[in-house]
């Protein structure tokens, strides 16, 4: 192998090795990401007080808070890529922010562990294939809900 063909570092794939030290501008975002996790894992709390589970049946807040966020993530993404204008803090601060704190992934295996060692393997199946069905489908949802809601509108970006 030549020098020619040898891997350039710093180049334009994501995969690269960045040449430069990462931005000293990153406090602003990582701030942005936990105030908005603040705020999801407290409407995560008051719905997890709302729908109370019993150990060994369906975790049934869970479920609908990964399906809630999940619908709402889809549709958060269409307004942040296609409508809006671009903002340095809207997709740390809501998505990955508020509702990553909203939804919980930990939750969800634990859960599902749970219901697997309480002897539940059917209803633990159904959770951890269901769980991925309906979150999936809830994006799919939001996606084409965000673009009717917006489409044709003269503030769309285009």
């Amino acid at each position: 192998m030549s020098a020619a063909d040898e891997p350039q570092v710093g180049g334009t794939s994501p995969f690269d090795i960045p040449t430069q030290p990462p931005s000293e501008r990153i406090w602003d975002i990582v701030l942005a990401i936990a105030a908005g996790g603040a705020l999801g894992g407290a409407a995560r709390h008051g719905l997890n007080t709302l729908i109370v589970v019993e150990g060994g049946s369906f975790p049934w807040s869970t479920l609908v808070e990964n399906v809630v966020g999940s619908f709402l993530l889809g549709m958060l993404m269409v307004f942040l890529l296609e409508v809006w204008p671009p903002n340095r803090y809207l997709r740390p601060f809501l998505g990955v922010g508020l509702l990553g704190g909203f939804t919980t992934f930990s939750a969800y295996t634990s859960e599902t562990r749970g219901l697997l060692q309480d002897g539940e393997g059917v209803l633990a199946l159904t959770y951890l294939f269901g769980s991925v069905a309906l979150g999936l489908l809830a994006v799919w949802i939001g996606i084409t809900t965000g673009r009717a809601i917006t489409r044709d509108r003269p503030w769309r970006q285009p």
